[in-house]
């Protein structure tokens, strides 16, 4: 079954499952994507605000709340937040980024605050209530996962096709113990899909040409002014245009833009007043599509991604059955031992984010992977970026499969919002790190990413 090509400009080559998709849409209602983050303790944050008195529970300088936000960045509500308690937003912590477009619900900790403050907090699209007092703040290796809501709206298939396609992919995945563990389109940018484009060019030294690509590399999806602006750059080369040009909203690319008038070939330089972040991000984009295309070749292969090969890398799991930074690789010798610790939910079958610290696999996976490495011209060493230190990638592994507990196709009805269409809601919880968008690919299987809500 073919992908869609912005798929393939991702790694993305394959589906898991053989069972035709649905179709539709996601997010075209603000609600239509619900998140709600799981703790390993088992809290769970819901998005439904408790409507009875808080009664005081627990105790420690922390106050654990949750904070339910729609339409807004995590960074961008915590800062609120601790601008309307009047507070540090050193004093507010969180443990996972939720997704802007969605309505999300996640555990956040409040220093030395007090309860009756947050609950008279009244701020546009966010809620803050108080959960119990911790002797610990919240921080991210508490997290277990998130619980996904979806709903799959503009449907143009019977109801009877809907279920039976539904019901064929939720027993494939069932049956493969769950989904690819793909880097999912966000991470790249399903607009303009290049993040990994960028960090390519770093890693070969092409500094010049991996500003030019995030600057002047034009793409038929965005807005018409900043694609104008970019067509204009790449066929002059003249940056101080550019920046009269460059609409105000890229403000990344107008940073960098600023520099590059001063200094015309301090292309390092231009990237320096970017985030280190971001700086890191492109060339961590890099490993992913690289992680992308390996696995798309295990499955194009026939090799299932929970049963180890020797040669294999293999990362041991916690009491959670989350990944751990410990890993092994798959021997003759081990083979055996292996193989019972991954039916045991001891281990997990990985393949690297190669780096100068982590070469491909060996054996058959790591045949595969260092053939594309050399179709991509490109070394393990060279993620060491010397001329930009901070933006190294120094390697690890990531599991192969993705687990999708509690998988639930929840209803199909009648889409009030688009006539004549169907509407499907589905529900999932996957470990952190995850994305739920690659488990809605595999129900969906869409051709146009864009026009799907990817």
């Amino acid at each position: 079954m073919q992908v869609p090509a912005l798929e393939n400009e991702i790694g993305i080559e394959t589906y898991a499952t053989q069972s035709g998709g649905v179709g539709g849409k996601i997010r075209q209602l603000l609600d239509d994507f619900v998140v709600e983050e799981l703790l390993v303790n088992g809290s769970l944050a819901s998005v439904n605000v408790p409507v009875d008195g808080w009664v005081p529970a627990g105790e420690g300088a922390y106050l654990v709340c949750i904070l339910v936000k729609r339409r807004w960045d995590t960074f961008l509500a915590v800062r609120q937040v601790a601008s309307s308690l009047r507070i540090s937003q050193k004093r507010i912590m969180f443990a996972g980024i939720k997704d802007t477009k969605a309505l999300t619900a996640q555990h956040i900790s409040l220093q030395s605050v007090s309860p009756s403050n947050v609950l008279d907090l009244q701020i546009k699209d966010i809620t803050v209530y108080p959960k119990h007092y911790s002797k610990e703040r919240v921080y991210s290796q508490l997290i277990k996962g998130n619980r996904f809501h979806i709903t799959v709206r503009n449907i143009d298939q019977p109801v009877s096709v809907i279920e039976e396609r539904t019901t064929g992919v939720k027993e494939e995945i069932e049956k493969r113990g769950g989904v690819p563990n793909f880097f999912g389109h966000q991470r790249f940018g399903t607009i303009r899909p290049n993040t990994h484009e960028i960090g390519k060019h770093l890693t070969l030294g092409d500094t010049k040409k991996a500003a030019m690509v995030f600057l002047a590399e034009p793409s038929i999806h965005e807005h018409p002014e900043a694609r104008q602006a970019r067509q204009q750059l790449q066929d002059t080369m003249d940056f101080e245009e550019a920046l009269e040009r460059f609409p105000r909203f890229l403000r990344y690319e107008r940073l960098m833009l600023r520099h590059l008038t001063r200094y015309p070939n301090d292309f390092v330089g231009s990237f320096r007043t970017l985030p280190r972040r971001l700086r890191k991000l492109f060339v961590q984009g890099y490993q992913s599509y690289l992680f992308n295309r390996f696995i798309s070749e295990r499955l194009r292969n026939g090799i299932p991604l929970n049963e180890p090969q020797i040669g294999d890398y293999l990362i041991k799991l916690d009491e959670h059955e989350l990944p751990t930074e410990d890993y092994d690789q798959a021997t003759v010798t081990n083979i055996q031992t292996i193989e019972r610790a991954v039916q045991e939910n001891k281990m997990c079958v990985a393949a690297p984010l190669v780096g100068p610290n982590l070469p491909p696999s060996k054996g058959i996976q790591g045949e595969m992977e260092e053939k594309i490495l050399e179709a991509e011209n490109v070394s393990p060493e060279q993620f060491k970026i010397p001329f930009m230190p901070e933006a190294t990638a120094e390697g690890r592994v990531r599991a192969m499969l993705n687990p999708v507990w509690n998988l639930q196709q929840e209803e199909i009805s009648e889409d009030k919002e688009n006539e004549g269409k169907q509407t499907m809601k589905v529900a999932f919880t996957l470990n952190r790190g995850a994305y739920a968008t690659v488990v809605l690919r595999e129900f969906m299987k869409p051709q146009n990413l864009i026009e799907a809500g990817y």
